[in-house]
């Protein structure tokens, strides 16, 4: 067993496996890549960790201390396979929004619901419509169906309803996605602006709406959409408001018989027992959420502060996120993202312009916003003279 370990080893290392011809000729065709690098991976390469984690839009306010709870206890029962049905889950999110639970889908996070929903829609060569530059995990779930992605710019920093949906209509999209609140931009739109978009969508489409920073967005702004609205599927998970990234749950709002199509494609034993019951007691402490909501917005208060003090831009917010406007192009917000890395300090960026001249900074406890106050304008010294 050792000797074939390392035989495989030596081929990964190699490279001899990179081509293999036993794979599909889209798995050939496509780039093996990860959508995002990691925190971990950085510091991996340069060998120091970061002091301030403020790139991945977790809440750096932890999840509720009844999850924790609930999860600890749960993990003596982690022989156990966890219910396939996340039954319980399921009809406490279903009590707590007054919808059906045959309407609700529980998946490991809002990516692999993507990708469930992709399988189920996509064929090979089907359009799909999105913006450029928006969360592109949902992209790379649609390249990995076959399917052809086609993008609308953002209007004004704001993912555009009008222009997706004029694109659907176009290219004769199985699906089309938008997120509100948006990423990278951290914009919303009132939810009677996606409800006019709900209403607009074309025969034989699917709007995703994505809505994985709902909670923590102005009111106003989730949508009202009936469950059984045929022409939507709303996406919500547990890893931003609930401070539950970590242990990946999601769920999707659909028709009942859209949600009975997903037990056809997936992992039926995806969720783990300890997921279920932080996420279940999560759900159920209004308290702490109200918590995190006050102190998400404090701290964006306080990231506008420091980005207007360097003299930068901060893009008004309804996430745990601000987009901070550098002023120039995407070279030198990546130079600001660089050398901010350096000082230990994790920050993102959008990827496409012209949304790549904001860097993106998440919300976090005072004394990682003060480690990122103290490193901003020596990193906007340093991109300056490079």
């Amino acid at each position: 067993m050792k000797l074939a370990i390392a035989s495989l080893h030596d081929n990964l290392q190699s490279g001899e496996m990179t081509n293999d011809p036993r794979l599909t000729a889209l798995a050939t065709s496509l780039p093996s890549t990860v959508p995002f690098v990691g925190p971990e991976t950085q510091e991996r390469a340069t060998g120091v960790p970061f002091t301030a984690r403020l790139g991945a839009n977790e809440c750096g306010f932890g999840p509720s201390p009844l999850a924790i709870k609930a999860m600890q206890d749960a993990a003596s029962q982690s022989w156990m396979y966890a219910d396939p049905e996340s039954y319980d889950l399921r009809h406490a999110i279903a009590a707590q929004y007054d919808i059906p639970a045959d309407c609700i889908v529980i998946g490991e996070g809002i990516d692999a619901l993507l990708g469930y929903l992709v399988r189920l829609f996509v064929a090979k060569g089907d359009a799909v419509v999105t913006s450029a530059g928006a969360y592109p995990t949902f992209n790379y779930h649609v390249a990995g169906f076959g399917g052809v992605l086609h993008t609308v710019p953002y209007t004004g920093d704001h993912e555009d309803p009008v222009r997706l949906i004029a694109k659907a209509k176009e290219v004769n999209a199985k699906l089309i996605y938008i997120a509100n609140p948006d990423n990278p931009m951290g914009s919303a739109h009132a939810g009677a602006e996606i409800e006019r978009m709900v209403a607009a969508v074309p025969d034989g489409s699917l709007l995703i709406l994505d809505e994985a920073y709902i909670e923590l967005a102005p009111e106003g702004t989730a949508p009202a959409i009936s469950p059984h609205d045929p022409r939507v599927i709303r996406m919500r998970t547990f890893s931003k408001g609930y401070g539950l990234a970590g242990a990946r749950v999601g769920y999707a709002v659909c028709t009942p018989g859209v949600s009975q199509s997903f037990n056809k494609v997936r992992n039926h034993f995806g969720m783990s027992r300890i997921s279920q019951a932080g996420a279940l007691a999560a759900l159920l402490d209004d308290k702490h959420l109200d918590h995190v909501v006050t102190q998400v917005a404090k701290s964006r208060a306080r990231i506008a502060k420091i980005a207007l003090e360097n003299g930068l831009t901060p893009l008004r917010s309804a996430t745990n996120f601000v987009a901070i406007d550098c002023g120039k192009g995407g070279d030198y917000a990546k130079r600001i993202v660089t050398e901010l890395g350096k000082l230990g300090i994790f920050v993102r960026m959008p990827f496409v312009a012209p949304q790549n001249r904001c860097i993106r900074v998440s919300c976090g406890p005072d004394g990682e916003m003060s480690l990122f106050a103290k490193a901003l304008p020596k990193a906007i010294k340093a991109a300056q003279a490079g």
